[in-house]
């Protein structure tokens, strides 16, 4: 039987109940600030995968750093992204469903020359802001006012990537006199290598051998052999990841020893690559963007590496984080910067911005100038020395990578000639 009492307490539940429910769809439907949804494709398979996985990581962890300070212009950030594959003919596509489909508010591009010019004229079409991540030229020809190049090659970004090891080698007494070339012919090979041969007329060496070959090359023997016929003193290779590999053991398996070699060669900054190759890499000099030596601790860097090797096996990317990660994060710290500063997300304003500012990075300070390129060049050459074996504490160890051009970042000195590396 139901008392007074009993009806006033379920009179007054049902109350609440009713009240409750008329609020929560309230709630529910109450606006939510809509992300700032920014896209891009990313490479997280194929042979461009290794530093495309990584960089993407690095990229999570701005979102979340992002949205923990209260994203930009009091909105959340998402990052909407798509496996080109390490496949130029899918970039396209992506980019036009981002833009069409996605409804994204922003791009940035993918990893690498190949994957970055295929979306340019969709940038340009569309005319939103774009920032690349380690192409080299690619505006050379488009002269998009509104393209920016995260990669410290400066204004003349063809012939950066083998300026260091040009300048060692000038140095070298008695100084070399002739230097063989060869490149993957494909975006960035082509264009480094073009560098490189305005390097050596620079420096007075001559060319004796200057060849492209196809991407999909798996036997580097017989380029090594024809290079080796023709005696050079100094070698410059262009490449992409698994060419680079293949040359470092055909050099290996043919015996060929110039006196100095390495250049533009794509990959080798990757931890699984090293690995992989172990003391074949003694002496080979190559390019470098940022190492953890104290010369290149810029603000957030080394915490960014922290929480990036924190994660890194859970994530199966690169261990070590030393080449992608801290660009990865700086590309996207300039278009937060230049978001919040604009209040804005209209490209033209943000393209003004980008222009006209100098921002504080991961990878320290950062001023665009001609073509969208960075005002100074600053790449690096670097010297694999003293490697004893395959594992990845070799490669945790700065000493066997150090920093040997430009002066001012420098932790060591060349190991001159090639063989004389190899002894050690």
């Amino acid at each position: 039987m139901t008392t007074k009492s009993n009806w006033i307490k379920l009179a007054c539940s049902a109350a609440a109940g009713a009240l409750l429910f008329a609020i929560a769809p309230a709630q529910a439907q109450a606006p939510a600030k809509e992300p700032i949804k920014i896209g891009f494709g990313m490479s997280l398979t194929g042979p461009l995968a290794a530093n495309g996985k990584s960089s993407l990581l690095a990229m999570k962890i701005w979102e979340e750093d992002t949205n923990a300070k209260g994203g930009l212009m009091g909105r959340p950030v998402k990052l909407v992204y798509f496996d080109d594959q390490s496949n130029p003919s899918t970039v396209p596509g992506i980019y036009t469903k981002l833009l069409d489909v996605d409804k994204v508010d922003l791009i940035v591009s993918g990893y690498a020359s190949g994957q970055i010019a295929p979306a340019m004229p969709i940038a340009i079409q569309k005319k939103k802001v774009f920032i690349s991540l380690f192409g080299t030229g690619i505006n050379d020809e488009f002269k998009y006012d509104r393209y920016f190049s995260m990669i410290p090659n400066g204004p003349t970004p063809k012939p950066a990537f083998t300026r260091g090891f040009f300048k060692v080698a000038e140095a070298q007494n008695p100084k070399p006199q002739t230097i063989a070339i060869a490149m993957a012919d494909a975006e960035f090979g082509r264009n480094a290598c073009e560098g490189a041969a305005e390097n050596a007329k620079a420096a007075g060496f001559k060319i004796v051998y200057e060849r492209r070959y196809p991407p999909a090359t798996t036997d580097f023997a017989p380029i090594v052999r024809a290079i080796q016929a023709t005696n050079p003193d100094l070698l410059v290779v262009c490449s992409y990841p698994l060419d680079s590999v293949g040359m470092v053991k055909a050099m290996n398996e043919v015996g060929f020893k110039p006196k100095m070699w390495g250049g533009a060669m794509v990959g080798l900054q990757a931890t699984v690559f090293k690995t992989q190759l172990g003391p074949l890499l003694n002496g080979l000099v190559n390019f470098e963007t940022w190492l953890p030596h104290k010369t290149m601790e810029f603000p957030g860097s080394m915490d960014l590496l922290k929480k990036y090797q924190a994660r890194a096996a859970a994530e199966g990317v690169d261990p070590l984080g030393y080449y992608m990660p801290v660009w990865a994060y700086a590309y996207l710290q300039v278009l937060g910067d230049a978001v919040n500063a604009t209040k804005s997300l209209d490209d033209a304003k943000l393209a003004d911005y980008l222009r006209k500012t100098t921002f504080d990075t991961t990878v320290g300070k950062v001023k665009f100038g001609p073509n969208g390129e960075w005002a100074t060049e600053r790449v690096m050459a670097a010297q694999f020395q003293n490697v004893k074996g395959n594992s990845i504490e070799e490669f945790r160890k700065l000493d066997t990578l150090p920093i040997i051009y430009p002066p001012q970042y420098k932790s060591g000195d060349v190991i001159y000639p090639y063989e004389k590396a190899l002894a050690k």
